[in-house]
């Protein structure tokens, strides 16, 4: 024993976090919505077929199903979704994943359909919606999927009541995303982008006047190209355009003001992320006209408040570390998000900035773990190649009831996220701490190419895929061996989808790691260009 603990060889402890409770997970939270001081929000739920369902809590702390129990609430557009239902009022207006259609529910009535039966089965899709303020249309984004395989992506006005067909507002882009109407429903802003761009890669921010009949004019272009990603326009309540856009090198905050953008922060962290789906949103508006925001700071997500008349920007002191999926809401006073840390899952957060008060809506999953059997993620900058710096969270081994040898160094099991342009929080997750409370240090890495470390650092994946990415995985491994936290002879990596990929060049190309695991990672990337979906058609053309 030493001072209480057993000593026992790494990779040998014995734990209460079983392969069992990694397995049975829990839901998968999503999307939120907020309508007067009632909070919904996007579960899915894993014994339910993964089944979305729509939660409603209401202000007197009543929690229940809101949408259908016999249909999967999920948009398909973008393949990937996002976006999938909307309130209005009390009135629910949701995707349904088996057709397709758009669908209205009201109180105490069954949904019906306010979309067109498509030619086919989901051939016409609907995501990203917003209500105009007199509840009469609702602007979204189209896709739609001609027998031939050809994909269009456009934005239209969907009759709220499903009495007229949807009529097209916008057209002629690759890419269309974020349809938002300002509070006196007369002006629309969207963003747009063409192929080979992604959205972090290049997007334009939109505002065209909106017309009682659901159409646009006098449409014109406020910011965005080629080279700069707009994400996420949104109106204050005072009827204002703010938006987030990387054209200093980081995504910051800006508005429009008489025909001007202007900085709102201007500093050297992200508050944007990857638009990989629909609906996001890492700031929102308070009631006074301060800016509740999420920002990353050394791959850790804080939250602040921006008072955007003096540009100061105030920390607030809150234990969260991960906001994701993105998903900041207001309810004037407070704030409604998706949030976790390093020793709690991700929850549904009801927040007084204020008071610095937090209630929990909703868990992901019921979890009681010990915290003598939860290691902490700890940020990690190593150099990796051409002399630059690269970014993982490393996690220790560690259990209340065991130590390893004095003259040993535990095993180590490299993490590479997928995307590839993603980022690994530092949240609790039991596939992290099943290894490491049974004496395994993990590294999760954030190669060049993650997102939260401003547009230079996402751009070194650009040509380089399968490269960058797989020496990054090597130096941060090299990087804790040379320090001495791990054994360098006993060393694996894992990843899946794009992380698969980079799993399988490390293996094939380099001679670092006794093992690894591809789990449905990329393996031949012509058949990949020709297999995969519109949104992604053309990623290939940045990455190789």
């Amino acid at each position: 024993m030493v001072n209480g603990h057993e000593v026992r060889p790494y990779g040998t402890w014995t734990s209460p976090i079983t392969a069992a409770m990694v397995a049975a997970a829990g839901v998968r939270l999503g999307q939120i919505q907020i309508s007067g001081e009632t909070v919904y929000w996007l579960e899915g739920r894993p014994l339910e077929g993964g089944r979305g369902a729509i939660m409603r809590r209401t202000a007197d702390g009543q929690v229940m199903e809101a949408g259908p129990q016999d249909m999967n609430v999920r948009s398909r557009v973008h393949e990937y979704g996002g976006g999938d239902f909307l309130v209005h009022g009390d009135v629910l207006f949701f995707s349904n994943d088996a057709d397709q259609r758009l669908y209205r529910q009201a109180p105490g009535s069954a949904p019906v359909p306010i979309t067109p039966e498509p030619d086919s089965p989901r051939a016409l899709r609907y995501a990203d919606g917003q209500c105009t303020p007199d509840g009469r249309w609702i602007l979204c984004v189209r896709e739609s999927h001609d027998p031939a395989g050809r994909v269009r992506n456009e934005l239209v006005a969907v009759s709220a009541d499903g009495s007229r067909p949807p009529r097209v507002v916008a057209s002629g882009r690759d890419f269309y995303a974020f349809p938002r109407i300002s509070p006196d429903g007369r002006r629309l802003a969207w963003t747009c982008w063409n192929m080979p761009n992604m959205p972090w890669d290049g997007a334009e921010l939109w505002i065209a006047d909106l017309g009682a009949d659901g159409g646009i004019t006098n449409a014109r272009r406020v910011a965005g190209g080629p080279r700069e990603s707009v994400f996420q326009p949104q109106w204050s309540p005072a009827g204002t355009l703010h938006f987030i856009s990387d054209r200093s090198g980081w995504w910051n905050l800006y508005r429009v003001q008489d025909d001007a953008v202007v900085p709102l922060a201007p500093m050297e962290n992200d508050f944007g992320v990857a638009q990989w789906v629909f609906g996001l949103s890492t700031y929102a508006f308070l009631a006074d006209g301060t800016i509740a925001c999420v920002y990353f700071e050394n791959g850790l997500q804080r939250l602040a408040l921006l008072h955007p008349e003096s540009g100061r920007l105030e920390p607030l002191p809150a234990p969260w570390t991960s906001y994701a999926p993105a998903q900041v809401r207001s309810t004037g006073e407070r704030l409604v998000f998706v949030a976790a840390s390093p020793v709690e899952p991700p929850a549904v957060i009801l927040y007084d900035p204020r008071s610095e008060r937090s209630e929990v809506l909703r868990r992901s999953a019921d979890l009681r773990i010990d915290p003598g059997y939860v290691s902490v993620a700890r940020p990690l900058e190593f150099p990796t190649t051409n002399g630059l710096t690269a970014h993982a969270f490393f996690y220790p081994p560690c259990n209340r009831d065991f130590a390893g040898p004095p003259d040993e160094r535990p095993p180590l099991l490299v993490i590479s996220h997928g995307g590839p342009t993603a980022h690994s929080p530092a949240e609790l997750s039991l596939r992290v701490q099943y290894w490491t409370s049974r004496g395994f240090a993990v590294v999760d890495v954030n190669y060049g190419g993650s997102t939260g470390y401003g547009r230079a650092y996402r751009e070194r994946l650009h040509g380089a895929w399968g490269v960058v990415d797989t020496e990054d995985c090597i130096n941060a491994a090299r990087h804790l061996v040379r320090t001495g936290e791990v054994d360098g002879k006993r060393m694996a990596i894992r990843g899946s989808s794009a992380g698969g990929y980079t799993t399988l060049c490390a293996l094939v190309f380099h001679d670092v790691f006794a093992a690894g695991a591809s789990y449905y990672g990329v393996a031949d990337l012509e058949t990949l260009a020709q297999d995969t979906h519109k949104f992604e058609a053309r990623y290939l053309d940045t990455l190789v």
